[in-house]
């Protein structure tokens, strides 16, 4: 019988969500899970998934990046429909997530894996393109 993988759980807002398009750098689906509590961040950590907090970007608070080369990451609604939109920054979110080990040229290591991945609040992308230089609204 196989053994069960570890998950945790977590309450998270999202950033860089690239989930059915790659990212450009790192040739990869992937997905910032932010603002983590202390509590997700020890339980993540305690998987052997390293967590993040960056000074130049503190609005992220901790924080993990999930990315998946071979297949786009699947967001759903509370509903459980899948959401095809794009999600834009500060949506919140809640996860659950497992580690898995990894080996690449010479180098190991433990990354997270999302199993799944439910928008509670969205926030609907906006690209900068909508805007016109011609707006009258513009200060």
């Amino acid at each position: 019988m196989e053994k069960k993988k570890p998950a945790v759980k977590i309450k998270c807002d999202v950033y860089w969500a690239q989930l059915n398009k790659m990212n450009e750098l790192s040739n990869a689906y992937q997905v910032s899970l932010c603002n983590l509590s202390d509590a997700a961040a020890a339980a993540l950590e305690d998987l052997g998934i390293g967590v993040v907090e960056n000074d130049k970007r503190p609005e992220m608070g901790k924080y993990i990046l999930c990315k998946s080369k071979n297949r786009p990451i699947k967001a759903f609604d509370v509903d459980g429909d899948e959401i095809l939109e794009n999600i834009g920054n500060t949506s919140k979110a809640k996860a659950l997530v497992t580690p898995y080990e990894w080996v690449w040229k010479g180098k190991k290591g433990i990354s997270p894996s999302i199993v799944k991945l439910v928008i509670t609040d969205l926030v609907e992308y906006a690209d900068a393109a909508g805007i016109s230089a011609d707006d009258e609204d513009v200060l």
